[in-house]
């Protein structure tokens, strides 16, 4: 049993003449013909798409924290952030 559904959609006029003049072409209806275009469409994969590469930086050797260490790596940004705002080193405790 095949249950059909339908629905309104908002297809701007030239694609509406574009559509409708194929399935006259095609002997077709217009929902016969939407529906096998949407099918298709519908089965194609996406074509992946190529990111640009991320930026890298020579930060020096060694490096001044180990990133995976979360609470170090909070503790240095922190001291960063008030040695800019207050002109100074933040006490360690």
């Amino acid at each position: 049993m095949v249950f059909r559904m339908k629905t309104t959609l908002i297809i701007p006029d030239p694609v509406f003449r574009d559509l409708k003049r194929r399935a006259t072409e095609q002997g077709t209806t217009l929902s016969e013909l939407a529906t096998e275009l949407l099918h298709k469409g519908l089965a194609e994969k996406p074509k992946p798409v190529k990111l640009p590469p991320l930026p890298s930086f020579n930060m020096g050797w060694p490096p001044k924290v180990n990133v995976a260490d979360r609470d170090a790596l909070y503790e240095m940004l922190e001291a960063e952030r008030d040695a800019r705002l207050h002109g100074r080193n933040r006490k360690k405790d």
